[in-house]
């Protein structure tokens, strides 16, 4: 069965990322494994530099909370610079063993990956029928836009460096968790402010219900992206479902 965008009154395309555009192995076995292996250096390079800085203070709020909340997180010290690159390289560890969702990792991971996508060691990947699906929607008139709890920045180089080459043209908005965590339905009534329409003109796709559920809440239409390697989701019977975006017209 295909969506027909225009018949639902649909005007806007919003994106996931992982398990949506892209392979969630893709994610986690060359994204998320640079990050672990390049942080370090990363962040011995750049220790004095404003985006480190940025960074630090980011970790140091939502360190402070972990503690409140009653976990243990690793030490954290930043007495002297060699402390602070320990302190960030040691919690950043410790948030993606428990794969948060932690801004300041996702900020810092996308440094670490500009770094390699600068360097020429990484590049992008998105599923084969992802770029003419975006021109297709982007030639009936649709805008097409990205949510993601990557930043903004790793989405942008991620689409720009992908095997079918630079995407971004195709791609009117990016947003990350700056507008609000993925399960929450203000987010996503913040992105329909944004893109200056109504929840109802807008159709996300994800591959994880939770995500959906608030979408579906703030008033957006919503399906299902079931792609090979994803796994099963709860509820998933409640949604409509895509395995490609061929299914999407």
């Amino acid at each position: 069965m295909t969506i027909r965008l225009g018949e639902r009154g649909i005007r806007a395309v919003l994106l996931d990322i992982e398990g949506t555009t892209t392979p969630i192995a893709f994610v986690h076995e060359v994204l998320f494994a640079f990050a672990r292996t390049h942080l370090r250096a990363y962040l011995d390079a750049h220790a004095d530099g404003a985006d480190v800085a940025d960074v630090r203070r980011r970790l140091a709020a939502e360190h402070a909370a972990d503690v409140a909340r009653g976990e243990t997180p690793p030490p954290w010290s930043v007495a002297a610079v060699e402390d602070a690159v320990r302190s960030i390289a040691d919690y950043a560890a410790w948030l993606m063993d428990r794969d948060r969702k932690s801004p300041g990792l996702k900020l810092l991971q996308g440094q670490v990956w500009e770094a390699g996508y600068r360097a020429g060691h990484l590049r992008g990947d998105v599923y084969d029928d992802v770029p003419g699906a975006m021109r297709r929607w982007r030639e009936a008139g649709m805008v097409v836009a990205v949510y993601s709890s990557g930043s903004v920045l790793a989405q942008r180089r991620l689409f720009e460096s992908t095997p079918h080459g630079d995407l971004m043209p195709l791609v009117d908005r990016l947003f990350d968790t700056a507008v609000g965590a993925k399960i929450e339905s203000g987010s996503y009534e913040s992105i329909a402010q944004a893109l200056g329409l109504g929840p109802r003109e807008i159709l996300f796709v994800s591959d994880v219900t939770a995500e959906l559920v608030a979408a579906r809440n703030a008033g957006m239409a919503v399906v299902l992206s079931v792609r090979q390697g994803n796994p099963l989701q709860p509820g998933a019977g409640e949604f409509e479902v895509v395995r490609t975006f061929e299914e999407i017209g």
